[in-house]
């Protein structure tokens, strides 16, 4: 008997086994002398070798189509366990030459890629304009995104530093009472950028190029008098920017700067009297000539299947409270005007 353990990552296991696991029971229904589970990251085979093996090459192709295509199918699924569809790495990825959508090759040469129509979009904008706000909900990929945009860059050597800033506003929690010095209390905000970076580059190579201040993950504030040039900066979560924060960071650019600023107008954190300074750059900087605006919808988004339509849900909601405060306001211009008339 043998017993193989598959460690699967990189890829939606939803997508992979199937809505109520539709495409592993179809796996397991393929071979019913061997049993298949899953657990996490982990799917173990176990039975007689031959069918392990056989169930191992199965299981990895359909990965490899999931990772190149970003979807799998039932009918994928059935020619492969059928013998109707071999499916090999591509030369590019072999090589780690960049693909169509693949942006960068991460850690272990995993290749990053732009996985929906406007993170592609994205992508494209970013290349043609120094300045590019990408605005959508949480969940769809725009800090991922501009982050491997930069390190892209930072690797070709078309700048010299990465620069990634957010403004440390509270979400509902004190920053005053957490632990720590200064440093200490700051990083927490700073955490999804280091998260995207530790997708993108080895521990070694990160740490030399934050020791070696290639890499800059800071807060705004932090930016105040410095000319950022010859890099790729990304400011994230611009929504809890006041207006003159977003000013002051702007014109901190210099000649060769290129610039990716992400914001949620949705998830505003800043204190109710303090109006989001994204409001207003989006409204009076979009038609420059070389800023872009890209809108992020609930379809872009590429975290767990639920998220989508959490935000779908909480739109419609913040649809009919705003339809609702419409109908009160009118109402209440109606009895005005009723009662001036009496």
């Amino acid at each position: 008997m043998s017993e193989i353990i598959l460690t699967i990552t990189g890829v939606d296991h939803v997508e992979l086994y199937g809505e109520q696991n539709s495409k592993l029971n179809l796996i397991k229904k393929a071979f019913p002398d061997i049993k298949i589970t899953s657990r996490g990251d982990s799917l173990k085979l176990f039975g007689e070798k031959k069918d392990t093996q056989k169930a191992k090459s199965k299981v990895e192709q359909l990965v490899k189509i999931l990772r190149k295509e970003e979807k799998l199918t039932i009918e994928n699924v059935k020619s492969v366990l059928n013998g109707n569809l071999a499916y090999e790495l591509s030369e590019e990825a072999e090589t780690g030459k960049t693909s169509a959508n693949v942006i960068v090759y991460g850690r272990n040469k995993r290749p990053i890629k732009a996985r929906t129509r406007n993170q592609k979009k994205m992508v494209t904008l970013s290349e043609s304009n120094d300045i590019v706000f990408a605005i959508g909900p949480a969940g769809t990929g725009k800090t991922y995104t501009a982050v491997a945009l930069a390190v892209r860059a930072l690797k070709a050597k078309m700048v010299r530093k990465i620069i990634l800033t957010r403004p440390a506003v509270e979400a509902g929690e004190s920053l005053g009472f957490l632990p720590g010095d200064l440093k200490d209390k700051i990083d927490p905000y700073l955490r999804p950028l280091y998260d995207s970076l530790d997708d993108m580059l080895t521990s070694d190579k990160l740490d030399y190029f934050i020791q070696n201040r290639i890499i800059e993950v800071a807060p705004l504030a932090f930016m105040r008098g410095r000319t950022l040039d010859n890099a790729f900066i990304i400011l994230d979560e611009a929504q809890n920017c006041t207006s003159t924060q977003i000013k002051m960071f702007l014109t901190r650019l210099g000649p060769s700067a290129k610039c990716i600023i992400t914001g949620d107008l949705s998830q505003i954190d800043l204190p109710r009297h303090q109006k989001s300074g994204l409001y207003k750059a989006l409204d009076i900087l979009s038609d420059l000539e070389g800023i872009a605006r890209l809108n992020l919808t609930a379809e872009d988004v590429v975290r767990h299947r639920l998220v989508k339509s959490i935000i779908t849900r909480y739109d419609q909601d913040a649809k009919a409270w705003k339809e609702k405060q419409d109908r009160e306001r009118e109402e209440e211009v109606q009895k005005r005007e009723n009662s001036e008339k009496k």
